[in-house]
């Protein structure tokens, strides 16, 4: 289910302006909601989807999210035009 936060989190991604202030577990739930499925090896968090080619590889920066991988997830989202028009 979509939430606010889940599409206030998806607007700061693609605003691009606060990629060192996206929370790790947002950005996770974030990808959840949108259709990644999640496996952990270690410390990371790897995600992917059918029909998306890329591979996302995340680790945490504290509880923030690294701002590279913020950068590569809004590249995906952008991308594949993924977001939540019907809702």
């Amino acid at each position: 289910m979509v939430s606010r936060k889940h599409k206030d989190v998806l607007e700061r991604i693609l605003s691009g302006r606060s990629d060192a202030n996206i929370g790790f577990t947002d950005l996770k739930s974030l990808l959840q909601v949108l259709g990644f499925s999640e496996r952990i090896q270690g410390g990371h968090h790897i995600f992917s989807k059918e029909g998306v080619e890329e591979i996302v590889n995340l680790q945490p920066k504290g509880s923030k999210a690294k701002p590279y991988q913020v950068r590569q997830i809004r590249g995906i989202i952008t991308r594949y035009k993924m977001g939540f028009e019907n809702e």
